[in-house]
């Protein structure tokens, strides 16, 4: 058997897993694989040796979708301020349609993921990967004037939470929109420099 055949046969098996996930409204494990797909679990233990094999892949799956987009987005030859919006508006777009589509199943997944941390850590860590790329763009073309890249990232990932951060959507779905997060996207680009304005004040907080 090809790496390529292997590959086939291991993307397949994972789409029965999300298929068993979505019926049964929990969690997959290989042996409740082996039994869903008719398959040995001998078989089922080649393809995912250890237990947390069979989750990671199905992780991926998950989110091979939103690394397309953001490392498309990132080569895309157009101006970085749309670049920053598709960044992530097509994600959004992306989330909401799979929510949609089974909120109940959309839900599961928040929760697993939430639950499952470690395991999805470093998809967070490429989404700000890519927006650090996106940033030091901004920066050539004459934005974000004077933050380091470290603080923009973390500023942009605070103020655009509610559109990256999924489980939001089943709470504020109704509230979000292409056209709000158009209008923070060119707000933070306008705006968001080293220049210190005057919300914190000089003498801290004011006690009524």
């Amino acid at each position: 058997m090809t790496e390529t055949d292997l590959q086939n046969e291991r993307s397949r098996y994972v789409g029965l897993a999300m298929d068993a996930v979505q019926r049964r409204g929990e969690a997959v494990t290989r042996a409740v694989l082996a039994t869903e797909a008719r398959t040995p679990r001998a078989r089922i233990d080649a393809l995912f040796p250890e237990e947390n094999d069979l989750f990671d892949a199905i992780v991926a799956e998950w989110f091979a979708p939103h690394v397309a987009i953001m490392e498309e987005v990132v080569a895309a030859d157009m101006p970085v301020n749309r670049k920053l919006y598709e960044f992530f508006a097509r994600r959004f777009l992306h989330m909401r349609k799979r929510y949609h589509a089974d909120p109940a199943t959309f839900q599961l997944y928040c929760e697993l993921g939430r639950d499952n941390f470690k395991q999805i850590e470093s998809y967070v860590d490429l989404g700000d990967h890519y927006l650090s790329e996106l940033i030091a763009q901004a920066q050539a073309d004459g934005y974000l004037s004077g933050v380091s890249i470290a603080d923009a990232l973390s500023l942009i990932n605070q103020m655009l939470h509610c559109y990256i951060q999924t489980d939001i959507l089943l709470y504020l779905d109704h509230r979000l929109s292409e056209a709000k997060l158009g209008r923070i996207i060119d707000t933070i680009l306008a705006g968001l420099s080293s220049d210190q304005g005057q919300a914190q004040g000089v003498t801290g907080l004011r006690v009524a």
